[in-house]
């Protein structure tokens, strides 16, 4: 303790050392007194010493009234939280934790009874949306396919697990108080939904197809693949049931691939090579020379012969190509074809029948035909016959042929224009039944030294040139004269009999398929 001035107790004396100085006052027999300091407490105004007694009778108060506060509001506070826990732990008795979660959907604090109202309200107004090609879209409803939580019980189950003086831990664990309770559908409701839908309506499907191909100016090109609308049932079912089970609220049948889908589109290389083989077919170009005409086959016409198999083959329609044939034959076939022919005498006859002229092989052209297509040949030349002529003219007779009047009993033999021999003959005997037929004929072969046979008779001639099956020009060596009526009753059995000059000079001269009129 320190004073200043004449006894003045100074203002900043320290607490330590008044105290100090009191327990030296309270243990006098301790203190080994002073005079000095004696002397100097008796300088001090009583007013200051009542002043520094006050002080420190208030400071030994302080603590002791702070202290009576902080347990008071502590047994306050104490008393709050035991009723606001014993009233949770009430509450929490009937009612879910807060941040109870059944399937996403929050039923804090409601009762058992609350949460299956509230959880079936949620189930039955469930609407699937299935977002179609186009934009349209169709809905499939709980109530439509029996939608149904698989179990009611595991809502009081939960709630049930949920101890109620343990809701303070709760907050802290929210993952416990969360579940999620499974749903079924009727199958037979579902099928009977999804057959109903109008994407299964055959009236509005349109059918997925493949790329076509069109012939435009000359070449093919290729007609994009239409996608359709065809859904399959079965991919549909399949994410539909899934759809269902998770409450899923929209599938798009785009992104699932539910529509069947083309087996090609315009870029699948397999389309692309089709399109090379048909331009290559229906680049071909064959001209035909028959007789003096030409007839032009070419893409205009081959390109509607063409067709694509379901497996992407091109193929040649071999109907068409056989009423093409046929028409080349209806046209230059000229095999018993009716002719006009000039007579030895001028007379101008119409002549049928016989088994002379041209023909056309149509199995063998039909063969070659394909064949010049597939490799798109550009190229002329003659069809494949089965009888063919020795005149490529518009008149295959030509100027090489025998001429045979039956009406004057005569014969001309023709070679390159030339007249060869000419001579009365016999022919069939009319009488007995045995005239020789009308038309135009074409020698098969020539033979000598032959003995002809039939009923009734045997004739060794010495030239045989049969045209006409068992009909034939040979030498009649029996018969004395020729010409006239002979014929009518004693004619042959349909043979031209000839004098031996003619014979040999017509058989030295003559070829076979030469043409024989008869008339």
């Amino acid at each position: 303790m320190q004073f200043k001035g004449a006894g003045i107790l100074d203002k900043e004396v320290e607490i330590s050392t008044i105290g100090q100085v009191e327990d030296r006052l309270e243990n006098p027999e301790e203190l080994e007194v002073e005079s000095t300091i004696e002397d100097e407490f008796e300088k001090v105004p009583e007013e200051e010493i009542d002043l520094i007694e006050a002080t420190l009778e208030k400071e030994e108060e302080k603590p002791r009234h702070n202290y009576k506060k902080v347990i008071k509001g502590a047994i306050i506070a104490l008393c709050t939280l035991l009723v606001l826990y014993g009233g949770m732990t009430v509450y929490f008795m009937s009612h879910y934790y807060f941040g109870s979660e059944i399937n996403c959907i929050n039923v804090s604090g409601k009762t058992v009874d609350a949460v299956e109202v509230l959880m079936e309200s949620e189930l039955q107004d469930y609407t699937l949306t299935l977002k179609k090609r186009g934009g349209e879209i169709e809905q499939i409803k709980a109530a439509d396919v029996g939608l149904r939580y698989t179990s009611y019980e595991a809502f009081k189950k939960l709630k049930d697990s949920q101890n109620p003086f343990s809701w303070v831990i709760a907050c802290f664990d929210a993952k416990a108080s969360k579940i999620e309770v499974g749903v079924s559908y009727d199958e037979k409701q579902l099928k009977g939904k999804i057959d109903n839908l109008s994407c299964f309506d055959n009236y509005r499907i349109i059918e997925p197809q493949n790329p076509t191909f069109q012939y435009i100016e000359n070449r093919y090109v290729i007609v994009d693949e239409i996608p359709g609308n065809k859904v399959d049932k079965d991919i549909l079912y399949y994410h539909v049931a899934k759809a269902l089970l998770s409450k899923k609220a929209e599938i798009d049948l785009e992104a699932i691939n539910c529509y069947i889908k083309p087996q090609y589109n315009s870029e699948a290389p397999k389309i692309l090579e089709v399109k090379d083989a048909l331009n290559k077919y229906s680049s071909a170009k064959i001209t035909y020379t028959i007789g003096n005409s030409n007839e032009i086959l070419d893409g205009s016409t081959i390109n509607k012969w063409l067709m694509v198999n379901q497996n992407f083959e091109v193929m040649i329609d071999n109907k068409k190509v056989q009423e093409y044939i046929d028409t080349l034959c209806e046209k230059y076939d000229t095999t018993g074809r009716t002719r006009s022919f000039i007579t030895s005498s001028g007379e101008t006859i119409q002549i049928g029948g016989g088994d002379f002229g041209r023909t056309i092989s149509k199995v063998k052209e039909a063969e070659s035909l394909i064949s010049d297509i597939k490799e798109g040949r550009k190229i002329m030349k003659e069809p494949a016959y089965s009888q063919t002529v020795f005149s490529h003219g518009n008149s295959d007779i030509a100027d090489t042929y025998v001429e045979i009047d039956m009406n004057k009993q005569y014969i001309w033999f023709y070679k390159n224009g030339s007249l060869i021999v000419d001579g009365d003959i016999v022919t069939g005997n009319v009488k007995a039944g045995h005239r020789t037929p009308k038309g135009v004929y074409s020698l098969k072969y020539k033979a000598k030294n032959v003995v002809l046979r039939g009923p009734g008779y045997a004739a060794p001639v010495t030239f045989w040139m049969p045209f006409n099956g068992g009909i034939g020009i040979h030498d009649a060596n029996w018969r004395s004269k020729f010409g006239g009526s002979i014929y009518k009753t004693d004619g042959s059995h349909g043979c031209i009999n000839c004098p031996y000059k003619v014979a040999k000079e017509i058989y030295n001269n003559i070829e076979i398929g030469t043409p024989v009129i008869c008339y």
